[in-house]
């Protein structure tokens, strides 16, 4: 006969109340013993999920739980059905699209912030979470090496970053009082049209969908032979629009693109937007949070002059996702953009310009606290520590394009400006462009399915190229050389090399 096992207190007929503060100390003390035995152990797991679709749903039931469960068998199911199915994004062979980290410190704010469980919509749903985060993103404003004053709020993702940045800059646009009377059916305003670099993210076009702007609305802009905006190419376009009855109102330039972590020449694009008057929204999604390290303050030079800026410390910032940091230097546009504040939300301290409601700047009205977790890693690990960190990261992905450069069998296909190394094989004779494309597929994913290790790919001026992207506080030196090993031996085994 089945054992049957004991529920809790709260777990019996009748019962009303939550858990009991026993029994959440017994089991917080399990899920805490279990996170540090996977974070001692996450290289161990194969880094990419080894489940097909539709794998870890037909091993959960159908229909919910009538009876209260047993939390002994809800914690034996992390393990048997959870597990299976998880990419280890925090494992130090993670080596695809932006590695990220939750580190020790991040993961202990996160569950703070859920044992606390506020809403920082209103100053006064929760007064530390509002000043914390306005504390907090001041001294990452500091330790970025970017000018006082700047206005911050943490944000789901860069993504909403970019679309509040764009209504915004949509919103400052003079006489067209957008927010009150729409875009629809008003032949006094003109087409809309915003720019960015043929390797900007995807969220930036997005961004056009959402505010009507449309996917037209989006002028992209060729790039140099690095990967950067071509200002020359900008400023043209800008007069073609305006001479053809476009409505131009802002420019997205991006420090550390997605595919080859490019940086935009930000100072020069920044003078073309004050000279046609344009909003200015870098994306630094990825590559701002390098600037913690003196030595690459460099990145975002010209940025103190954008309009709105984000940072995302849950990519390089060691910080548990989500936490996207939207900077602007003009806060009263974007709250005329965002706030409104209906009866029910109304309160005395709102009359005070001075006491920020942060569901005032986007569209969401709840807000997690998501500045707790950023707190703690800024004080644990410190300015020095977190610099330590990215500049080791960037001296790896240096190596890696070194070795690189040094090999007939492979070559770099694009610059290597922080730790992201975009690079194939091209053994020497194999010229065929498909025959290389087939070839780097093949090592890659050869690469993958061995479990060590997950890296991901591009395509630069047509070309497959995979990417080894190194930001997890966790990957060392020996990963990345036990990574290069595999490559050419998937090399050799793929294709006759000496």
């Amino acid at each position: 006969m089945e054992e049957r096992k004991v529920l809790d207190k709260a777990q019996q007929p009748k019962a009303t109340g939550d858990m009991d503060t026993e029994a959440f100390r017994r089991y917080g003390h399990e899920v805490v013993d279990w996170i540090a035995d996977y974070l001692a152990n996450v290289g161990s797991y194969p880094v990419l999920a080894r489940t097909a679709p539709g794998d870890i749903q037909r091993t959960l039931p159908a229909q919910p739980s009538k009876q209260p469960e047993a939390m002994e068998d809800i914690l034996a199911d992390i393990d048997r059905i959870i597990m299976p199915g998880i990419t280890h994004w925090n494992s130090p062979g993670f080596l695809a699209y932006f590695g990220i980290t939750g580190s020790g410190p991040g993961i202990l704010g996160e569950m703070l912030s859920g044992a606390l469980n506020v809403n920082a919509m209103l100053w006064r749903t929760s007064p530390a979470a509002t000043e914390l985060e306005q504390v907090t993103l001041d001294w990452l404003r500091q330790m970025l090496g970017l000018p006082s004053p700047l206005f911050g709020v943490i944000n789901d993702s860069a993504s909403s970053g970019t679309m509040y940045a764009l209504a915004a800059a949509r919103e400052a646009i003079p006489g067209l009082h957008i927010r009150q009377q729409g875009m629809s059916g008003r032949p006094e305003v003109p087409r809309l049209r915003y720019y960015a670099s043929q390797e900007a993210h995807s969220s930036v076009e997005k961004a056009g969908i959402v505010l009507g702007v449309g996917q037209e609305g989006l002028r992209k802009i060729g790039v140099d032979s690095t990967f950067r905006l071509d200002v020359a190419q900008l400023e043209q376009a800008i007069e073609q629009d305006f001479a053809a009855g476009w409505q131009p109102f802002a420019v997205v330039a991006t420090v550390g693109t997605t595919s080859t972590t490019s940086v935009d020449p930000v100072p020069q694009i920044a003078d073309i937007c004050k000279r046609y008057n344009l909003w200015l929204h870098i994306d630094g999604a990825y590559g701002g949070s390098a600037a913690v390290d003196p030595t690459m303050r460099w990145v975002l030079d010209g940025c103190e002059r954008a309009d709105t800026l984000i940072v995302n410390p849950h990519k390089w910032l060691f910080t548990p996702i989500d936490c996207s940091v939207f900077y602007t230097r003009k806060p009263d546009v974007v709250k005329a953009a965002f706030s409104l504040i209906p009866e029910y939300l109304r309160n005395t301290e709102s009359a005070d310009d001075a006491i920020p409601n942060l569901m005032d700047y986007g569209t969401s009205l709840g807000r997690r606290f998501r500045s707790l977790k950023l707190w703690m890693i800024m004080r644990y690990f410190g300015q020095e520590g977190l610099a330590a960190r990215i500049h080791e990261h960037i001296r790896l992905g240096q190596l890696v394009a070194e070795w690189v450069g040094e090999s007939p069998n492979f070559e770099l296909m694009a610059p290597t400006p922080f730790s992201t190394v975009c690079f194939r094989a091209h053994p020497k004779g194999l010229d065929d462009e498909a025959l290389l494309d087939a070839l780097n597929e093949r090592i890659m994913n050869n690469i993958n399915v061995t479990g060590r290790f997950f890296l991901s790919h591009t395509r630069l001026h047509g070309k497959f190229t995979i990417r080894i992207a190194i930001g997890n506080v966790r990957t060392a030196e020996q990963d990345i050389r036990v990574l290069w090993e595999a490559i050419q031996a998937e090399l050799a085994r793929a294709h006759d090399v000496q």
